[in-house]
């Protein structure tokens, strides 16, 4: 029996698997059920023949990085390998890396099918939050893994897999650990999304967060000339950050799938006054969040730099105007070109299993692909079984993209990384 054929025949299996994750309620924040979560994906990993490591975050890194609400939380991430008694690949042979977090977003309104971790199936979906995004990808790879132990198959390249915490936050316990201090060090890495159906991540945006605190001087309402209105000059600077996001605008990055990605700027998600704030007072401090979407042409040092450098100068327009501006965060872009080895060997198996020419496109969003991009600066793609309301109420993936998606993964690590001499898609296949 092929893994395909193995994997065809046990959708029961997957569908059942999924069930189990999606029932452990992993939201973050705060961070509920990472033990458990952790627990259960290492002894599936163990149960494929893997070597399974599961290190827990040391506390003074969580306490670095976490707000104090959420320093009862713990954080583990799981790492996988097969053994050198296991399925080995040839002498030489690539090391290819599994990336998927296994934390969910919370949940809100009323779902179609009651509880939204139940893991109803109905109409070949499965229901409940993080069936798309991304329990759904882990059960696929799960399923991929056990078929190559049932078939006892070869493997092509060294495989790791890893699942890691936090990634729907800023994954810095997450993957961004993993790169640090994980002793990880693969050739090539996919991240099980970012891309789906036809279409196959090969870049995101990065993103560059600051938030700009303007200090004013209060006042009595009724004298407001003794006072400086630190509200005003903070609407005064988001109007003037409107000129600049006019000027990103003209810079463009055109994706392989042919859409252009420009540079946005988005101001306010985040706002509030300082303490003693009253209808008749003065406001002595405002402050507001920027958004600052990069684009893999750009870097996001680079945009950090341009961005404080025109707020400087626009405070200094504005008179007795005083600022604090400091990074909240940053995400890098990253991008591979479609003609890579690993571009051209996903899309080969993508194309079989769908009968299609695949399409590479960048999203305009970011995930956990930049870690292993821009930090190990290794080739990376995006690639999952997908779904629909991600991050919404009603969160479903369909049966048959959780199949699809396993068997692409199987293939992935039964055939080498190297582009043939035919075009398997020219050639009919």
């Amino acid at each position: 029996m092929t893994p395909s054929a193995y994997i065809d025949a046990h959708a029961e299996d997957l569908i059942a698997l999924l069930q189990r994750l999606v029932r452990l309620p992993t939201v973050n924040p705060p961070g509920d059920f990472y033990d458990a979560m952790t627990r259960l994906l290492t002894t599936e990993l163990r149960a494929a023949g893997l070597i399974v490591r599961r290190p827990r975050i040391p506390t003074a890194l969580l306490r670095r990085h976490l707000p104090p609400a959420q320093w009862s939380h713990p954080r583990w991430n799981v790492l996988g390998r097969f053994p050198a008694s296991g399925p080995r690949p040839p002498a030489g042979a690539a090391t290819l890396h599994f990336n998927a977090h296994y934390d969910v977003v919370p949940v809100s309104g009323v779902w179609k099918h009651g509880d939204p971790f139940s893991g109803r199936v109905h109409d070949g979906w499965i229901y409940g939050r993080g069936t798309a995004d991304m329990k759904g990808s882990i059960a696929s790879l799960l399923l991929a893994l056990r078929s190559l132990r049932a078939t006892k198959s070869t493997l092509a390249n060294n495989i790791e897999v890893s699942f890691t915490a936090d990634e729907e936050t800023d994954s810095a316990l997450g993957a961004g650990w993993l790169v640090e201090h994980g002793g990880i060090r693969p050739d090539y890495a996919l991240v099980l999304e970012g891309g789906e159906g036809t279409r196959i991540g090969c870049g995101h945006n990065g993103v560059v967060w600051l938030e700009v605190a303007v200090h004013g001087r209060a006042a009595h309402g009724s004298t407001p000339e003794k006072g400086i209105n630190a509200f005003e000059h903070a609407a005064r600077l988001a109007l003037a950050l409107q000129d600049h996001a006019t000027q990103l605008a003209t810079r463009t990055f055109t994706a392989p799938d042919g859409r252009v990605r420009r540079p946005t700027l988005n101001v306010g998600g985040i706002f509030a006054s300082g303490e003693g704030g009253k209808i008749n007072t003065v406001p002595a401090f405002a402050r507001f969040s920027i958004d600052r979407r990069v684009i893999p042409t750009e870097t996001a040092a680079a945009a950090e730099r341009e961005l404080r450098a025109f707020l400087a100068a626009a405070a200094r327009a504005i008179p007795r105007c005083r600022i604090t501006v400091t990074k909240v965060s940053e995400n890098h872009p990253c991008f591979v070109p479609p003609d890579h080895a690993l571009a051209h060997a996903l899309a080969s198996h993508v194309g079989r299993e769908r009968r299609c020419r695949p399409v590479f496109g960048c999203s305009s969003g970011f995930n956990d692909m930049h870690f292993f991009a821009h930090h190990l600066k290794i080739p990376t793609l995006g690639y999952g079984p997908g779904g629909e309301a991600c991050h919404a109420v009603d969160e479903r993936a369909p049966v048959r993209e959780l199949l699809a998606s396993a068997r692409i993964y199987a293939a992935l690590m039964t055939r080498p990384l190297s582009i043939p001499d035919v075009d398997p898609f020219e050639a009919g296949t």
